[in-house]
């Protein structure tokens, strides 16, 4: 089997696994995540599709931020009401709700970068060509969580002190000095292993299923009205109508998992912060 752009409907809309021969119907599979190197092959700068999304999306992201910054007017147009609407979401919302009005002042930026971070590579998954979240990998993901749980241990530190945020993390109070040899390596291992790790599997596994379902409706659709016409063929109406749905759900998904990733930073930060 080999991966190419098939005729019809996935030629925008998505790749998919084909036999080399384009003999019947060939569900995407797990390989769709792992394509070939096209350059620098060999080096630690191997570039790949998924590769390539995150530079484009990054890209993006830091264009639309810098003319944001460049050309803001008094009277905002459409786009940057939009920009400042989401903005002031991620201050009030989210930050400023969750750890606290001064605190979430301080920790706002970096919650409301999270968010946008989350979003445009999630976002990536329905635009045709790109097709594949930038999230959809497991790197990108381990590396948000792991900003994450740094967050949380650096405004642990530098708001309670050192002492006082492993004393809090690892020692809760009002227990029985003699339960801390049982309970100790349990909060170890729950907040500073669990915590990031479900952060990374609950991101890359929403939106691998998300790829997974959109492909596949797609695939579908091409195979019923393109490749293989035959009485079946009406059934490529109901995949393809399937496609758009998930695709309307994707946009949802994309939305919902940054406001989640950004709102469990927010919380691990209070948690840390507002230790007792």
């Amino acid at each position: 089997m080999g991966v190419h752009m098939t005729s019809g409907l996935d030629s925008v809309f998505a790749p998919v696994l084909v036999s080399a021969s384009g003999d019947g119907f060939h569900a995407p599979d797990i390989s769709d995540l792992f394509p070939p190197v096209f350059a620098f092959e060999g080096t630690v700068l191997g570039m790949d599709r998924v590769m390539m999304i995150r530079l484009v999306m990054c890209l993006v992201l830091v264009l639309c931020l810098v003319l944001y910054a460049t050309r803001a007017k008094l009277v905002p147009g459409r786009v940057q009401t939009l920009m400042e609407m989401g903005f002031d979401f991620c201050r009030k919302n989210i930050s400023e709700e969750i750890i606290g009005q001064e605190l979430g002042r301080k920790y706002s930026p970096i919650i409301t970068a999270i968010f946008f971070t989350v979003l445009f590579m999630n976002i990536a998954g329905i635009i045709p060509g790109f097709n594949l979240a930038g999230t959809a990998k497991p790197g990108f993901p381990l590396l948000l969580a792991v900003f994450s749980w740094f967050v949380f241990v650096y405004a642990g530190i530098r708001e309670t002190g050192l002492g006082h945020f492993v004393k809090s993390s690892l020692f809760p109070p009002g227990v029985p000095w003699v339960l801390y040899i049982l309970l100790t390596p349990i909060e170890l291992i729950s907040t500073f292993i669990i915590r990031p790790f479900t952060l990374f599997v609950r991101l890359l596994a929403n939106m691998i299923a998300g790829h997974f379902l959109l492909a596949l409706t797609l695939s579908a659709s091409n195979y019923f009205l393109f490749a293989h016409l035959s009485t079946l063929s009406p059934l490529g109406i109901l995949t393809f109508a399937a496609a758009f749905a998930f695709t309307l759900f994707e946009i949802l998904v994309a939305f919902l998992q940054a406001y989640i990733f950004a709102v469990l930073t927010a919380v691990y930060v209070n948690l840390s912060v507002h230790a007792h």
